[in-house]
């Protein structure tokens, strides 16, 4: 059976981190004196009421938390942050309906980055700061964060960070999972500040500088100004960028170990980063040559363009410093191969992983070797481990609802009277987390707003079901998950 008020007491407790992030953002407004400060007040008041009634609902409440409890827990924490996350947009003013502001506060939150705002660059220095953290703790996930820092807070971390992690394949650290946290947040707070510190240098501003770094290394894409990177037009910022969202799309398990550890050639043993490094290089090399051939790039322009849009699309990052949808089609084709994919497990970005993907090649080859050798037994191997049977089905039935939920939302959109083109890639950059989409209504440079609300809505939950990959949400709605047995 559920235990509620366990529930209602965790979530109380969270809430009380979403008030804190808000307090950061409120004295940013205030620095600058602008009028979001009163928004965030509020706010901040209204989540510390709620957050003080969920635990006294859940006042003497079991720690103990079973894997219902888990799943119910993520998916309603994902909700709940992002409904009142919502608000500071509404109440001030700069969002003027409650879709709006809660679609560009999942789209932050799961760090999908497609934002409904024409003008990012009228929003005040608050609220932008916001929208960058809002990705930047979802980057790693709520809970996952709440583990690192205060680990009494989740009873059953086990089971909550499954919930919540990415990938079918758990690494581990340290055999305490609040160790394991704590490790890789510091991994996370490294790229952050190295990232921040190279743009500060490439000429950045201190405000710009922790933005794009928070947003970078969350994979988000939210930016401060309308052209993103773009915007300074900057041969080392462009690279900077193009390092750090590389780095942001490797497990992070894996840079511990490089980092920390010490263990380098062990890490370029990795099957996935391999696959990742070979998704890279094909695509980067695939829009070079239509760069070249199709629109008279030189070849040195041609590989920073080329090379910034596949690892943006294809870590789930979605800043550009160039419009892709005025390329030729055939680069949309690549950059949609990259964005299906996506990068390794254990990152901050989204997608159906490269870990998934160097499974599904395998378990294909060894199908066309079982039509040769119908008796021959061939186990599917990662990494010297070998992949259990039921992993291997939980794997295609991932792929299945993967699929399933982007023709369902194509389906609607086009319903809807959204272009083909659109509304395709629209899925798949909901279900993705990645941002950008390619077509003519709404490009990769475009805002969302176009769309009509039922298609904001749906969007924003394809969001969530992307960000917690499909299984948490989605078990959910099943008769047997309400079962008392």
């Amino acid at each position: 059976m559920i235990k509620f008020k366990l529930v209602y007491k965790v979530i109380g407790s969270l809430l009380f981190i979403e008030a804190f992030m808000m307090c950061a953002c409120l004295v940013m407004s205030l620095c600058y004196k602008e009028n979001d400060s009163w928004a965030f007040a509020v706010t901040i008041g209204l989540i510390s009421l709620t957050a003080i009634a969920l635990k006294l609902k859940g006042y003497k409440a079991d720690n103990s938390m079973g894997r219902r409890d888990a799943y119910l827990l993520v998916t309603l924490t994902w909700l709940v942050f992002s409904a009142f996350g919502a608000l500071p947009f509404l109440l001030s003013g700069y969002l003027h309906n409650y879709t709006d502001a809660f679609f560009e506060t999942m789209s932050g939150f799961t760090t999908t980055g497609a934002t409904i705002i024409n003008d990012v660059e009228a929003l005040p220095h608050g609220l932008l700061f916001w929208r960058s953290m809002t990705q930047w703790i979802g980057g790693l996930g709520i809970a996952f964060f709440t583990i690192a820092i205060l680990p009494s807070l989740v009873g059953g971390t086990v089971k909550v960070f499954s919930a919540e992690a990415t990938g079918p394949i758990r690494t581990k650290i340290h055999p305490r999972l609040s160790t394991n946290a704590k490790s890789i947040w510091v991994v996370y707070l490294l790229l952050t500040v190295g990232c921040a510190t190279c743009f500060y240098l490439s000429g950045m501003s201190l405000f710009d500088c922790i933005n794009y770094a928070m947003s970078i290394t969350a994979t988000g894409g939210f930016a401060t100004h309308n052209a993103s990177t773009g915007y300074f037009h900057s041969v080392a910022i462009d690279y900077t960028s193009i390092v750090f969202m590389f780095l942001s799309g490797v497990n992070f398990t894996l840079l511990y170990m490089a980092v920390v550890k010490g263990k380098i050639k062990s890490v370029f043993r990795d099957h996935e980063l391999r696959f990742y490094l070979l998704l890279v290089s094909l695509a980067t090399a695939g829009i070079m040559y239509f760069l070249i051939t199709e629109k008279g790039y030189h070849l040195v322009d041609s590989l920073r363009y080329a090379l910034f849009q596949v690892v943006s699309f294809i870590t789930t990052t979605g800043i550009f410093n160039a419009d892709a949808g005025k390329w030729p089609h055939i680069t949309w084709v690549i950059l949609s191969i990259c964005m299906f994919f996506g990068a390794c497990a254990g990152s901050t970005s989204g997608g159906f992983k490269c870990i998934r993907g160097t499974m599904l090649m395998r378990i294909v080859r060894n199908e066309f070797r079982h039509i040769i050798h119908p008796k021959a037994v061939l186990p599917v191997r990662i990494n010297d481990t070998n992949v259990p049977y039921p992993a291997q089905v939980t794997l295609l039935v991932f792929l299945t609802l993967y699929l399933a939920t982007c023709i369902f939302a194509y389906f609607v959109l086009t319903c809807m009277g959204v272009d083909s083109t659109n509304s395709m890639t629209i899925a798949m950059s909901c279900a993705s987390n990645v941002g950008p989409t390619l077509g003519l209504e709404i490009g990769p440079t475009m805002s969302w707003s176009v769309l009509p609300d039922i298609g904001k809505w749906i969007c924003a939950i394809l969001m969530l079901m992307g960000r917690l990959e499909f299984f948490s949400v989605m078990v959910l709605f099943t008769k047997a998950f309400w079962k008392e047995n």
